[in-house]
């Protein structure tokens, strides 16, 4: 475990989803000198500074320096820096300072890894870890389970409360797992996989081989669960593996047959925390959802509007076409280029839906494939959001349905996703007539 008290720590890339503000707070509270260097500056930090104030932390935005990096004793970086060909990790490696982070700082300090249930894969992930918190909050009550990793917030803020009787539910990234030393869940489960992140990774192996982490230290007792598209990795996994290839039956609140899938993933990981699979399904079926994942944001004649700006892969959106009856949904697709094969999703949506309107980089790639695909369904090059929802609103009839499912990261036009998907929402309550 590292040490903090008297150390100097420096933190690499602040953020705006909580991480580093974190592992910036956890350390100052225990007596480390802390500085915070981001090469975004104070204005695109604002709310993630907010969370500070009023601590000793010092700040170096809008840049790094070396000697930061090679006089520092510990350096916590967060998950959304390249690690390739860094030049200041490279000179804190010549350096011999060591490094970590805000994920390992946190398992670390648990106290009990036999009560710690971890999930990764490529689409569905976040749904999967919500429903897992959401059964065991059920069974257990909301004091004994606590939510945290790549779904948002840092549970170093409590990890210090915790008992060995509380559960922690962590959503895994790649950019996670690549880093994690000595640890895995006591409970792995593993949606599905498919080439995302290729722009980090560089290549499929190399991602595959991050999500294969997540297993790397479990033993006899432990157990993964496995989704259909990963049923062979249970021949790399030490654990007891268990294959869970059929969704439930039962009705839930979140349309599409994936999220059936996402719930049997859940139910199964739940049971091996001890919960009866019956009250898990019962507790699923009350599970409303997460923001930003096939939401419901509007109707306005009998079409809906779903808002599912958290789909950053092509097979998450793939899955969200699957869960409206075939040319019912008019389907936003685009956005930032992560070089994932962007083709077959054009032509996959072009057979399926009522209606593609494509934005951001990927958009006019997306528009090619699927135009070479359509037949009775209109495709449409809009390149911004607000023109998509413009040309959709026109086009969907009575019982249609409007989806915003990009199947890309947001970057090229949009801070993150949840900010792609407020946009969505604004935009249609105004050319709806709805606001």
């Amino acid at each position: 475990m590292h040490e903090l008290k008297d150390k100097r720590v420096v933190i690499m890339g602040l953020g705006r989803f909580g991480g580093g503000v974190g592992a910036a707070r956890y350390c100052a509270k225990h007596g480390a000198t802390v500085l915070v260097t981001d090469l975004l500056g104070e204005k695109e930090l604002t709310e993630s500074l907010a969370k500070l104030e009023g601590l000793p932390i010092q700040y170096r935005l809008g840049g790094h320096e070396t000697a930061d990096f090679t006089k520092a004793d510990l350096i916590v970086i967060n998950p959304a820096v390249d690690l390739r060909n860094n030049q200041y990790l490279h000179a804190a490696k010549t350096a011999k300072v060591p490094t970590t982070t805000e994920i390992n700082l946190l398992v670390e300090r648990l106290p009990d890894r036999g009560h710690t249930i971890g999930i990764t894969g490529s689409a569905g992930k976040s749904t999967t870890t919500a429903m897992i918190a959401h059964v065991l909050t059920a069974a257990y009550g909301e004091s004994r389970v606590h939510l945290g990793g790549n779904i948002g917030g840092s549970l170093l803020d409590v990890v210090d409360t915790l008992t060995p009787d509380d559960w922690v539910v962590l959503e895994l990234s790649s950019f996670m797992l690549d880093t994690m030393l000595h640890f895995s869940p006591h409970i792995c489960v593993v949606t599905n996989l498919g080439d995302n992140h290729l722009d980090r990774h560089g290549h499929l192996d190399a991602y595959v081989r991050a999500k294969k982490t997540i297993f790397r230290y479990q033993n006899h007792e432990d157990r993964a669960v496995l989704g259909p598209s990963v049923s062979d990795w249970r021949f790399d996994c030490p654990a007891v593996a268990i294959i869970e290839d059929e969704p439930i039956e039962e009705e839930l609140l979140i349309p599409g047959e994936h999220n059936q899938l996402n719930a049997a993933l859940a139910a199964t990981a739940c049971e091996s925390a001890g919960v009866v699979r019956a009250k898990a399904i019962k507790a699923l079926q009350t599970f409303p959802g997460l923001p930003h994942r096939l939401q419901l944001v509007a109707t306005h004649n009998k079409v809906r509007f779903y808002n599912d700006s958290k789909s950053t892969t092509p097979e998450s959106a793939m899955l969200a076409i699957e869960s409206f009856e075939p040319h019912n949904a008019h389907l936003i697709l685009g956005g930032y280029d992560k070089k994932a094969d962007m083709a077959v999703l054009g032509r996959y949506a072009a057979a399926h839906c009522a209606g593609v309107y494509t934005i951001g980089h990927t958009g006019s790639a997306i528009a090619e494939a699927a135009k070479g695909e359509a037949k009775h369904c209109p495709v449409r090059s809009c390149g911004l959001l607000e023109v998509a929802v413009q040309e959709a609103i026109k086009a969907a009839k009575p019982g249609q349905a409007v989806v915003m499912s990009p199947g890309c990261a947001s970057y090229d036009q949009f801070d993150n996703y949840e900010q792609r998907g407020r946009l969505f929402a604004e935009f249609v309550l105004r050319y709806t007539g709805d606001e």
